[in-house]
């Protein structure tokens, strides 16, 4: 007899989080896992909220409990995984039933997957969660792509569930297909280059300035009651500010200096590149993790190699709080291109505006800054530029010198800046009227006739080279 209001399979940390979240905002979740343990265990430990859970030992069971038609949410790995439940459970599915694909998943699987299942009368939804198991437990940012079918049945609850920033629940259909697995792409790309962006601060105080851990944990805790207010910045506070119960250190300091990934930040640079977009600051950051895994070389290198550094004053505190702020401005503007570009692409038509603001609770970039990112993106934007706007040239004209001074400092003194780097060339490549891909014409020319555009004539035209 179905008594649920939704389904849910997957009991790893983002969905049992999800299912608590759900039944506390006083929905009904069938949930079910594939290690059948998990599910008994689950519901036997959610104390008051047991009630609202019915376990479910198989997908027939999960389907039985739901009454057509059934929303039913996979919280488990994107890939292939994905593509087993979806052809065990579709035919156990009625046309109009939805199937959500609540993982990282690359987009061009979900626009895949939407069309596949279409023709058996489903809808497939690909939804973007950001804030982690705090986020899902408690209020996370989701970015919805589908139908807008499945939209109108999933709303309620997804509207209940969501963080809230002012009474405004963080969560949105974005688009069609794979439209929200595509903004989370773009959300998680932008936010490895503000988490680098804060490695690389981190990196000028510690060798360029000599400051340990926490003094530069203090320096950001003050930063977070500013312009850099965010998430980001207050966990990074925090953590500098942590000593290991261990050796009594630091807990940075006895942390390897090597991260991974997961392929959404690789996946936003791949994108951007094929839509004929620029993504430095996200790239340097990506490129950055690559480099931290090869730490032996480095440990090597820096015997075998020298740096040169060249006498140059240290950044101000005052620099490095204005720099941050230009390179978290120009990485979002970038993000934001990627964006209006997909949508173009692939007919999203995507709310640039909605999406900073669903963004502003519940989600890992959470900052103040997205209102007035949210604000520039409502408006007009000339040539298609967030950094174009009146509000964000405003902000740039005050930090933009600080950033070429510490960009230039660090140069000088070998320290890595990679993301904050990137975001300079960018805001200087797009300042520059006249550049110097002329020449690359000339060259393109020269060696294969590819022919250039003149600026005092129409058409296409050729050199006659010496």
């Amino acid at each position: 007899m179905a008594q649920a209001d939704i389904g849910l399979y997957g009991l790893g940390t983002m969905g049992s989080a999800l299912a608590l979240n759900l039944a506390d905002h006083g929905f009904t979740v069938a949930v079910t896992n594939r290690e059948s343990s998990w599910i008994s265990n689950f519901v036997d430990e959610s104390g008051p909220l047991a009630d609202l859970l019915i376990p479910a030992n198989t997908l027939r069971d999960i389907v039985d409990s739901l009454a057509p038609p059934r929303t039913i949410l996979f919280m488990i790995p994107s890939g292939a995984p994905m593509d087993a439940m979806i052809k065990q459970i579709t035919p156990l599915l009625a046309n109009g039933d939805t199937i959500i694909d609540g993982g990282n998943a690359d987009f061009r699987a979900t626009r895949a997957r939407t069309k596949a299942l279409a023709k058996s009368g489903l809808h497939f939804v690909g939804m973007g969660v950001s804030g982690g198991e705090e986020g899902a437990r408690n209020g996370p940012s989701m970015m919805i792509g589908g139908s807008l079918e499945s939209w109108s049945r999933f709303k309620p609850m997804a509207e209940a569930i969501a963080a809230k920033y002012k009474g405004d629940p963080c969560v949105a259909h974005v688009g069609t297909d794979g439209a929200g697995h595509f903004v989370k792409t773009v959300h998680n790309g932008i936010e490895y280059a503000d988490m680098q962006m804060i490695a690389e601060v981190y990196g000028i105080l510690r060798d360029g300035r000599g400051w340990n851990a926490h003094e530069i944990g203090v320096l950001l805790e003050g930063w977070n009651t500013g312009p850099l207010q965010s998430y980001l910045v207050e966990i990074s506070a925090r953590a500098l500010q942590t000593t290991d119960p261990e050796t009594g250190h630091p807990m940075v300091d006895v942390i390897m200096d090597k991260a991974g990934q997961k392929g959404t930040g690789r996946w936003t640079v791949i994108e951007a590149l094929k839509l004929g977009q620029s993504a430095s600051s996200i790239e340097a950051a990506i490129a950055a993790r690559s480099w931290s895994s090869e730490k032996k070389a480095r440990y090597a290198a820096e015997t075998l190699l020298t740096k040169d550094p060249q006498p140059s004053e240290p950044p101000s505190e005052s620099d490095l709080e204005q720099a941050l702020l230009a390179g978290r401005i120009v990485s979002h503007a970038q993000g934001f291109r990627i964006l209006q570009a997909a949508s173009d692409e692939y007919n999203w038509a995507l709310d640039l505006s909605r999406i900073a603001e669903i963004w502003r609770a519940g989600c890992i970039i959470r900052s103040s800054l997205l209102d007035d990112f949210s604000v520039a993106l409502h408006g007009t934007m000339p040539f298609g530029h967030m950094i174009l706007t009146p509000a964000m040239r405003e902000f740039l004209v005050r930090s933009i010198g600080p950033l070429r001074r510490v960009v230039a400092a660090a140069v000088c003194r070998g320290i890595p800046v990679p993301s904050l780097s990137g975001a300079l060339c960018w805001h200087d490549s797009l300042c520059r009227a006249r550049g110097s891909t002329n020449l690359i014409q000339a060259q393109r020319d020269l060696f294969g006739a590819h022919g250039f555009e003149r600026l005092d004539a129409d058409g296409k035209h050729h050199g006659k080279w010496s």
